[in-house]
C-alpha cells in the first residue's frame, strides 16, 4: 500500500505529535457482512490517512466471538488481522481516524461486545502507556486475545507490549476456548 507524505497532525488537549513517525499496530476485526472486503478496505483507508502508512497487514485468522459472558459459539465467527503502521497522527487523532472508518463501514455501538461490520482498535503506539475516558495503551485486554496476538507475531515474532512483556509468552497463557478456536483463513 502507499501512504501519503507524511503531513504531521496534532491533537487538542494533549502534546502535539508533531511531523515524526510513530509505529503503532492495529488489530482489525468483523463478523457480520463481507469481512474480507472489509478488512482490506479498511487497511486501504488507513494507509491513506494523512502521515499515515500501513507497512504489512497480517494474514487473517477467524475466530470464535467473544462476549463479555465468554466465548459466544452460536454467533458469526469473527475474522482478524493485524496491520503494522507508521503515523505523525497523534494517539487520540488517530483514534478519532479509526472510529471514523469503522463507522463508514456500518459500525454501531448500541451493544458491548455486540456483532460488529468493523472492530478497530489501537493495540500499542511506539512504547506509549495511557489510560483516559477515551483511550488506553496499550490495549487493556491485548494479553488476553490469541486472535490479536497470533497474527501480530507473524509479523514482528519478537513483539513485546510495554508494561506487560513478550507477545509470544503472552499468547502461550491465553484463554484456552479462544485460542482453541482461532484458525488462518487459506486463500486470502
Amino acid at each position: 500500500m502507499s501512504g501519503q507524505t507524511p503531513q504531521g497532525s496534532s491533537e487538542q488537549g494533549s502534546s502535539e505529535q508533531g511531523s515524526s513517525q510513530h509505529g503503532a499496530v492495529i488489530a482489525f476485526g468483523a463478523n457480520l457482512g463481507d469481512r474480507v472486503s472489509t478488512i482490506r478496505a479498511a487497511a486501504a483507508e488507513i494507509d491513506a490517512l494523512p502521515g499515515t502508512h500501513v507497512i504489512v497487514l497480517s494474514s487473517f485468522v477467524e475466530s470464535a466471538a467473544v462476549k463479555p459472558d465468554g466465548v459466544d459459539l452460536s454467533a458469526p465467527e469473527y475474522l482478524n488481522a493485524v496491520a503494522l503502521i507508521e503515523t505523525t497522527l497523534a494517539p487520540h487523532d488517530l483514534l478519532s481516524a479509526l472510529n471514523g472508518i469503522e463507522h463508514a463501514h456500518g459500525r454501531t455501538r448500541e451493544v458491548r461486545w455486540g456483532d460488529r461490520t468493523l472492530d478497530l482498535d489501537i493495540i500499542t503506539y511506539d512504547n506509549l502507556e495511557i489510560s483516559d475516558e477515551s483511550l488506553t495503551l496499550p490495549h487493556p485486554r491485548v494479553g488476553d486475545r490469541s486472535f490479536v496476538l497470533a497474527p501480530w507475531l507473524e509479523l514482528d515474532p519478537d513483539a513485546a507490549i510495554p508494561g506487560r512483556g513478550n507477545a509470544a509468552e503472552l499468547l502461550a497463557f491465553c484463554p484456552d476456548p479462544v485460542r482453541a478456536h482461532v484458525e488462518v483463513v487459506v486463500g486470502q
